[in-house]
């Protein structure tokens, strides 16, 4: 039974603090845009090459 009087006071803490950091978390705008990142994967940034000039198909 006196496990109890530690226990509950660090549960309240770890709460607050789970909290605290819930909070932190929407004000720092972690939770804004939530579909852009997952989409952004699927995207490809890659250009084609471009084609080889006559220049370049010349060989010495």
């Amino acid at each position: 039974m006196n496990i109890l009087l530690a226990l509950i006071p660090i549960s309240l803490l770890l709460l607050v603090a789970a909290i605290w950091a819930f909070l932190a978390a929407v004000r720092g705008g972690q939770f804004d845009d939530l579909d852009t990142p997952a989409l952004d994967m699927l995207r490809e940034d890659d250009k084609p090459a471009p084609p080889p000039s006559p220049r370049d198909r010349e060989s010495p």
